[in-house]
């Protein structure tokens, strides 16, 4: 039995180009869910991401993979010793109409 993948993605142009609109190869297609522009929870993860490379992978020098397992591991843990909470600035209606644009789609 083949499983159905759905792939949740942001609303980035490359993700609804026909080649990666109509599937994979050697993937069984499934659904895109897209979600709203500059409306995403994604916008944290990519943010978080992006502040790991800047501030501790970048210029890093890692001779295996279990040291940089370890760099990653440490600021994750220095992140959580000293959490901030996420504070949400997109307008509540402009994200409610980018979800009732793409619903029409």
């Amino acid at each position: 039995m083949e499983k159905l993948i759905h792939a949740i993605v942001d609303n980035y142009a490359t993700h609804k180009h026909p080649r990666c609109a109509n599937g994979w190869p050697g993937i069984p297609a499934g659904p895109f869910h897209f979600t709203p522009t500059s409306a995403s929870w994604l916008n944290a993860v990519e943010g978080f991401f992006s502040k790991l490379t800047r501030r501790r992978l970048k210029r890093g020098v890692f001779r295996s993979v279990v040291d940089l397992q370890v760099a990653i591991n440490r600021f994750v843990a220095e992140t959580n010793a000293d959490p901030k909470p996420f504070v949400w600035t997109a307008d509540p209606k402009r994200v409610l109409a980018a979800v009732k644009r793409g619903s029409k789609r």
